[in-house]
Formats: structure tokens, C-alpha cells, sequence
């Protein structure tokens, strides 16, 4: 006799989420804008190579290297191995790392495990924990999530600070998806001051404006997490789970605003400068984008699907990825004339084509600056 319970929806959801992530035509068409961004070439270094220093401070703590792990996945069976991946990558590398929402845990308490592996992993890591912001608030489906709920969420994980993240469009296209937004900035102000660790706003795909940065940097988030237009398009994602369904308006939506949002380039230059760290995430392919990244304010370079590309695989190949990855990064550096990750921002770069006009039109134009740490 089959004894095995109804599929949860959430972790079905979060299942479709890993599989079309990692091997679906879900990455935006548009460019990040980082080749508009234009390293300055430094015929004299003065510096050798392995003189490069990639470590930088984040919230108070020191990594080795500006990459973080974005957070990805977690809630369901398959998760527990990705993640133990990549937990174990950002130990070995002093990286770090984030989990994907933890909405499922509070739903099914046995699926804790599947995000808690990671601190089991990686004991020393900086580990983020992550809900959602439409979950800070009422939805049709049901009540805000509590503090107690969120407390108990990150006492769980041990996480170093909670990632809340701000999916709009994702949840617009998401034929289930949790569209109430009216309270959320304050919903987030409330969270800051009582949860007791540091919350980061995470954007996940659309980017962020200089006035929507501003307002979170007033609502007392301690870290900016551009999540900017040019890399994976959670639109595309939810329109091809909705046609699977059937669900031609959703799939539309999907369809029509794969290419929504602000460039991560744009959106960098847009949080740079308000006083708060700046995670630049979103279509970093690269060492070299990670640097232009930094050179344009960046604190932190966050990356997933090449991540977790390689966590389907094996730790090596995880291992080999970022090696690479590190690799680019420091020849950046060097090339640039620079001793320190954060020193690229002091570094003369040129900012060309759609970027600039960005730039230029919402008048961020010779605004980057460096971030606070």
C-alpha cells in the first residue's frame, strides 16, 4: 500500500524551482551591464600577483574573498545535497553564503534539515538566513509570519543575519503567488529593530532604484542586495511552471516581463553610496564582473546558477568553479593596478552604451562610490 502523504505545494514549488534553475532557458535576455563597464588597463601594477588581496570585511566580519553564495534552494528532498555542497565550498573557501526562503520549514518541520545541513557543513561560515517579504505581510493565503516564527527561523539555521527578499515579479507572474504588498516597508522597519540580528534587503531579479535603496537604508536594513536584472528571470521561471499548468495568463506575464527591472550594473551604482554594504547580484558570470561590480561600489559579488550548476555535479566541481572564479577575479585586480578587492573602487573605469544611458537618465551618472562594509 502506498502510504505516502499529498505533495506539500510549497516544497512541490520549490522542487520546479531547483530543476528549472538549473537547466531551463529561464536567464534574462537583457545584459547586467557589465560589459558597459570598462576596467582601466595598469601597464605598471607595482604589485605582484600573489600580493593581491581578496579578503574584504562584511558586517563586521572578515571573508576571504568578495564572493557570496547566494542563497538558492532548500524545502524539499533534493535540496540537502545541493546545499551540503555548497556549505562545504564556502568552509574551504571562507566564503559567504545564503540559503533559499525557509517559508517551507514552517510548514513541514522535517524539511528544517535541508537548510540546517548547512551550518552543520560549514560551522564558521557568515550564513544568511532568508524569508520573504510578502510573507511579512497579510496574504490571501493566510497571516504575516510572526517574530516568533522568524526567530525561531534563524535560531535554527544560526544564521548570521536574515535575508528578506523582495520577489515582487516573481510573485506577480507565480500562479500562486502572495501580490499584497501595501505595509511591507514597514513590516521590514518592525523586523530590523526586534529580530535582534542584521536583515539585508535582497532584491531577486528586478533591482533597485536609488529611491527604493534609500527608503530600505531608512528602514534601518543593514545591507543592500541589488538582485538586478541580468541573470536568472524569476518572470521566465514562474511563466514556464504556470504553462505547465495550463495557466495561459500567467505564462503571458511570464513571457512579457522576462526582461523587467534595472540592470544589476545600474542598480549597484544606485545603492553605492548610502552608508550600507552592497551585494551585487544578478548575471555575475565571472571574476571580471565581480570586479566591475566592486569597481562601481559593490561590497560583495553574489552568484547562484553556476553554483549551483556545479553543486548537481560535486564538490570539485563546485571547487573548480569558484578556484576560476578567483582566478579572474585577482587578474582584475592586478591588472587593474590595485592591491585589495575594495581598492578596484578607487580604480579609474569607463561606463559605455545602455548602462551609461541608465546611468545618465536617472541621474546616477558619476555617482558610484564606495559602499559602506
Amino acid at each position: 500500500m502506498d502510504t505516502a502523504g499529498p505533495v506539500d505545494p510549497v516544497e512541490a514549488r520549490k522542487g520546479e524551482h531547483l530543476r528549472l534553475a538549473a537547466d531551463g532557458d529561464v536567464d534574462a535576455r537583457t545584459g547586467a551591464g557589465w560589459s558597459d563597464v570598462r576596467l582601466v588597463h595598469e601597464a605598471l601594477p607595482e604589485v605582484d600577483p600573489d600580493e593581491v588581496d581578496l579578503r574584504v570585511s562584511f558586517l563586521g566580519r572578515q571573508l576571504a574573498a568578495p564572493l557570496l553564495i547566494a542563497g538558492m534552494t532548500g524545502g524539499h528532498a533534493a535540496a540537502a545535497a545541493v546545499n551540503s555542497r555548497l556549505a562545504r565550498a564556502a568552509a574551504r573557501h571562507g566564503l559567504a553564503i545564503g540559503v533559499g526562503s525557509q517559508r517551507a520549514a514552517l510548514r513541514r518541520p522535517e524539511l528544517v534539515a535541508t537548510y540546517t545541513v548547512m551550518r552543520e557543513q560549514a560551522p564558521q561560515a557568515f550564513l544568511l538566513g532568508n524569508i520573504g517579504a510578502a510573507q511579512l505581510v497579510p496574504q490571501d493565503a493566510g497571516p504575516p509570519l510572526s517574530l516568533a516564527q522568524v526567530q525561531n527561523l534563524v535560531s535554527a539555521l544560526r544564521a548570521d543575519a536574515l535575508a528578506v527578499h523582495l520577489n515582487f515579479l516573481q510573485e506577480t507572474v507565480q500562479p500562486e503567488g502572495d501580490r499584497r504588498a501595501a505595509g511591507v516597508l514597514d513590516a521590514i522597519r518592525k523586523l530590523v529593530q526586534e529580530l535582534g540580528v542584521p536583515v539585508i534587503a535582497k532584491e531577486t531579479g528586478a533591482g533597485l532604484s536609488r529611491e527604493s535603496a534609500r527608503r530600505l537604508v531608512d528602514a534601518g536594513v543593514a545591507a543592500l542586495d541589488v538582485g538586478g536584472l541580468g541573470g536568472t528571470s524569476f518572470a521566465a521561471v514562474e511563466g514556464l511552471r504556470a504553462g505547465r499548468q495550463g495557466d495561459q495568463r500567467n505564462q503571458r506575464l511570464g513571457e512579457v516581463f522576462r526582461e523587467w527591472g534595472i540592470p544589476t550594473a545600474v542598480s549597484v551604482v544606485a545603492a553605492a553610496g548610502l552608508g550600507r554594504p552592497v551585494i551585487a547580484t544578478g548575471g555575475i558570470r565571472s571574476g571580471l564582473d565581480a570586479a566591475r561590480a566592486l569597481a562601481l561600489g559593490a561590497t560583495l559579488a553574489g552568484v547562484a546558477r553556476p553554483l549551483l550548476q556545479a553543486a548537481l555535479q560535486s564538490d570539485e566541481a563546485v571547487d573548480a568553479w569558484i578556484e576560476q572564479f578567483l582566478a579572474e577575479l585577482r587578474a582584475a585586480i592586478f591588472l587593474s593596478g590595485a592591491r585589495t578587492a575594495a581598492g578596484l573602487r578607487s580604480r579609474p573605469r569607463v561606463i559605455l552604451g545602455e548602462t551609461r544611458e541608465w546611468l545618465a537618465q536617472l541621474g546616477y551618472l558619476g555617482e558610484s562610490q564606495p559602499a559602506a562594509t
